[in-house]
């Protein structure tokens, strides 16, 4: 059986790729530090023989004993509330982690596929996004713990492919969504749902005119999987480029969710993109790969998901105490 490796194995994406990589006949290490991971999202497979996990944080030395074929790197906080809340550990993951995950695959001759996002195009001055746009990102902004970190992650990753002629994939991730995203994560759509069904007003950042294209999990897990076992070394972004405005987005959850809460308008964030919308032509070209879920169907699952949770997470303002970890 061939064996996979996952950081962030415990998180939103992280755990639907373990799904995904048990389903095909893999042995899966799942790997996570647990600082914004959470342990229910894989408790499922625990008990299976073909998982095995490691509490682990992947910025210190990492050993993982045995074979490995493939390594698939998705530890990183991914959520604005988080990376404001731990900006050093986010860079620290995102260099520090992945230069040590690099240095098993070439240990291991396994090859290697990181997590990359749409936010290292910063707030685009090209659209849709190519992956050959550079970028227009504020090192020194509030996101710039993220949005460097994604950078030299892909350039840490390159240098490797080119010097080493270690087996390298890229993908650039687009705004996912679906079972097991928190609501408390600040990011859009979790963030209407969680109003919608808690009675608030759903709030908008400037005046809803940005856009983002949303992409379901099942689809996202799928480019994923296929770029993995591709030839192509290379950026590739994996998303849906169904854009729609944040304005638009409300209204659309108002009418899913059957309440009538008003859309209230808050001060825009420092270097919130304005635009976010995937140019997928490679992956098309190269993987055979589009999305196959519509918004309207993905949303009405992840609806379905958030409603069915307890009442302690619907109203859970903060989702971890990052305190222990501030200094470290």
């Amino acid at each position: 059986m061939k064996r996979v490796l996952i950081t962030g194995a415990a998180g939103f994406l992280g755990s639907h790729l373990c799904d995904r990589f048990i389903a095909e006949g893999f042995c899966v290490v799942g790997m996570d530090n647990l600082i914004t991971g959470n342990m229910e999202n894989i408790e499922h497979l625990m008990p299976n023989p073909n998982f095995e996990f490691y509490h682990h944080d992947v910025s210190k030395y990492v050993h993982v004993p045995g074979k490995l074929d493939y390594i698939l790197h998705f530890a990183s906080p991914a959520s604005p509330i988080d990376y404001l809340k731990i900006p050093i550990q986010t860079l620290k993951v995102g260099s520090l982690g992945t230069h040590n995950l690099l240095g098993l695959a070439r240990a291991k001759n396994a090859r290697m596929l990181i997590a990359s996002t749409s936010e290292v195009y910063g707030d685009p001055l090209v659209h849709p996004q190519t992956e050959e746009y550079y970028g227009n990102v504020n090192p020194v902004g509030p996101r710039g713990v993220y949005d460097e970190a994604k950078r030299f992650q892909e350039a840490m990753t390159m240098a490797y492919h080119t010097f080493h002629g270690l087996e390298t994939r890229i993908v650039r991730i687009f705004n996912t969504y679906g079972p097991r995203m928190r609501l408390n994560d600040g990011r859009v759509l979790p963030a209407f749902i969680g109003q919608a069904l808690r009675g608030e007003d759903l709030t908008v950042f400037g005046d809803g005119s940005q856009t983002r294209s949303f992409c379901y999990v099942d689809d996202q897990v799928e480019g994923i999987f296929k770029l993995l076992m591709s030839d192509y070394p290379y950026p590739v972004n994996i998303g849906n480029p169904d854009e729609i405005t944040i304005a638009q987005f409300a209204e659309e959850i108002i009418k899913l969710t059957g309440t009538d809460q008003k859309v209230i308008y808050k001060d825009l964030p420092k270097d919130d993109p304005m635009q976010r919308k995937p140019d997928i032509t490679k992956a098309r070209e190269i993987l055979g790969w589009e999305p196959n879920v519509s918004r309207e169907e993905g949303l009405k699952i992840t609806y379905d998901y958030f409603k069915s949770l307890p009442e302690d997470k619907l109203y859970r303002k903060e989702h971890k105490d990052f305190t222990k970890y501030i200094n470290r």
